[in-house]
């Protein structure tokens, strides 16, 4: 019989009351906002995404180690590898908590927004490392910081879209929500009104990306971060004309069914020196507003980097975090969240349906091809006649890391998380387990871990050893408490 995980957290069970304050849909940001946009020509906004994965590594043996947040993992091993980096990666996801009180006590009007993956909050809290979330708490609880910081929606175990089987990827998505509610509560989960998918990875795939975009719908969601070389304009297939003003993401499955969503793009690669070094801010400076339905709109630059890697980013971002955010405050280029500014522009009659219509990479030349509604089978045609004569052509998703496949090569990998999926299908949700069951919790818990990016970015070596043997458990748990 499996051992229960001892620590799992609240990822699931409060699905009723998470749908309900999701579905609450008034303004959430810009009420309690102190930014003069109408003096604003452009402004810019930047998110940190923070992650670490959870790993069997409590232990010598591999079969039997205690699941642990790999920054534990770091702590407990400082002389090994880069592991020295473990008390500065921990205060990379707390000094947020830091920063924007000390601002806000000079009467400055900083902005941030934050993607912290379930498996993160989870690692801290297992870890003992309480201070982190009591200093992030404030930034959800007291109106003159929460003002200041945007939470941002994540898939709990930073599963990448276009290669986690969709049903697990809406897991992922309702886990992070019922997991961020326990720690900071419904009200800060309310204003949480944007999503940031893992790697940046947008499925091109048509049905993936419906169901993908569908998923965040019905999750609450109103808009998505998207890499700006990931979309394309409808109709034409050309990159984007004006990418510091948001889109509308249109997502078209086999069938012919359709669904959309606010679309933020981020542009340019990875680089957490963009951010680090606050380039947003510096753009922001370049530009001017725009005219759009007879009003003069300010543009948004728009970045995300990883909050904790890269020395630019451990060492050089405080000081200039702390002076552009100085510098922008009441100035023609503020810093904001997005949240604030897509509000903003629904008091100036501008919303969703205004928006230029995007869709992923590749879908045009499918759409030239495609019957409309034509159904899965003839969707599954017309990509092999792509891949044979429409090249370049792929349909593995496009991220920030563009030269990496998310499909390609991971089979060592994919299969056991695939069996890990089709087990969970069969014996919970068809069967209609309730979410409140223990061993639901147990065996969700183990599925998404095995689902995270890490353990394919890496490729050979001790982290695909800890997805199979993470996919190992799922399947043992699922075969032997159901």
């Amino acid at each position: 019989m499996p051992t229960l995980e001892t620590h799992i957290p609240a990822i699931c069970g409060d699905e009723e009351a998470v749908a309900a304050t999701m579905a609450n849909s008034g303004p959430v940001a810009l009420p309690n906002s102190d930014i003069d946009f109408g003096k604003a020509r452009a402004a810019f906004a930047c998110a940190l995404h923070m992650h670490q994965p959870l790993i069997p590594a409590g232990g010598g043996d591999l079969r039997t180690a205690a699941v642990i947040g790999n920054l534990q993992a770091m702590m407990e091993n400082q002389g090994v590898g880069d592991n020295h980096n473990a008390p500065v990666f921990e205060w990379c996801y707390k000094r947020i908590g830091e920063f924007v009180p000390q601002l806000v006590a000079q009467g400055k009007k900083p902005r941030i927004m934050l993607e912290y993956s379930g498996c993160l909050f989870d690692g801290l809290v297992s870890m003992g490392a309480t201070q982190v979330i009591d200093l992030l708490r404030p930034l959800t609880s007291n109106p003159a910081y929460s003002r200041c910081v945007e939470w941002l929606g994540a898939p709990w175990g930073h599963a990448v879209a276009p290669s986690t089987p969709v049903q697990d990827f809406r897991l992922h998505v309702k886990a992070w929500q019922n997991h961020f509610a326990a720690l900071f509560g419904h009200e800060a989960l309310n204003r949480v009104r944007g999503f940031s998918p893992s790697e940046m990875a947008l499925p091109n795939h048509p049905d993936v990306c419906y169901e993908f975009v569908k998923t965040l719908k019905d999750a609450g969601y109103r808009w998505v971060l998207v890499q700006e070389h990931t979309v394309e304009e409808c109709g034409t297939g050309h990159g984007l004309k004006a990418p510091h003003f948001p889109h509308r993401l249109v997502a078209k499955n086999s069938s012919g069914e359709e669904v959309s969503i606010i679309a933020i793009i981020k542009t340019q690669g990875s680089d957490t020196k963009l951010v680090a070094q606050m380039q947003p801010y510096y753009e922001a400076k370049s530009l001017s507003n725009v005219e759009f339905k007879g009003k003069a709109v300010p543009r948004l630059v728009t970045q995300i980097a990883d909050g904790e890697n890269g020395g630019v980013m451990m060492n050089e971002f405080p000081p200039k975090f702390l002076e552009a955010m100085a510098e922008a405050s009441d100035s023609e280029t503020p810093a904001v969240n997005v949240t604030e500014y897509l509000e903003y522009l629904e008091t100036l009659g501008i919303g969703e349906a205004d928006f230029t219509a995007i869709q992923p990479s590749m879908q045009k030349k499918i759409w030239d091809r495609m019957p409309d509604g034509g159904g899965p089978e003839k969707l599954a045609e017309v990509i092999e006649d792509c891949k044979q004569h429409a090249q370049p052509f792929h349909m593995d998703g496009g991220s920030w890391t563009n030269d990496i496949s998310w499909v390609k090569g991971y089979d060592h990998v994919l299969g056991p998380m695939e069996e890990a999926s089709a087990l969970f299908e069969e014996k919970i949700t068809k069967p209609g387990v309730s979410s409140s069951d223990p061993r639901y919790k147990n065996a969700l818990y183990h599925l998404l871990c095995s689902q995270t990016s890490c353990y394919r970015y890496w490729g050979e070596g001790q982290w695909t050893d800890y997805g199979r043997e993470l996919c190992r458990r799922a399947i043992e748990v699922l075969k032997n408490d159901f």
